[in-house]
């Protein structure tokens, strides 16, 4: 038997995903400003198109914790 959608707890998720998400983003940006001289420059596309992806889940997950808190 399937278990019953219990969403209560859905935005406490999706707060702690925008959460670790931006510590991820941050964290990238402060690699790229401290050790900038010294990496490739396909690493440094590699972590700015990372980053670029970040941003944009970050947008997804507030708009979904939006949604939630109408429901």
């Amino acid at each position: 038997m399937a278990k019953p959608d219990n969403r209560a707890d859905n935005e406490a998720h999706l707060q702690e995903h925008i959460d670790h998400t931006i510590a991820n983003l941050q964290e990238a940006e402060n690699y790229l400003n401290v050790h900038e001289d010294e990496i490739s420059t396909d690493e440094k596309q590699a972590i700015e198109a990372k980053n670029d992806r970040r941003k944009d889940s970050i947008n997804s997950f507030v708009a979904e914790k939006k949604d939630e808190a109408q429901q």
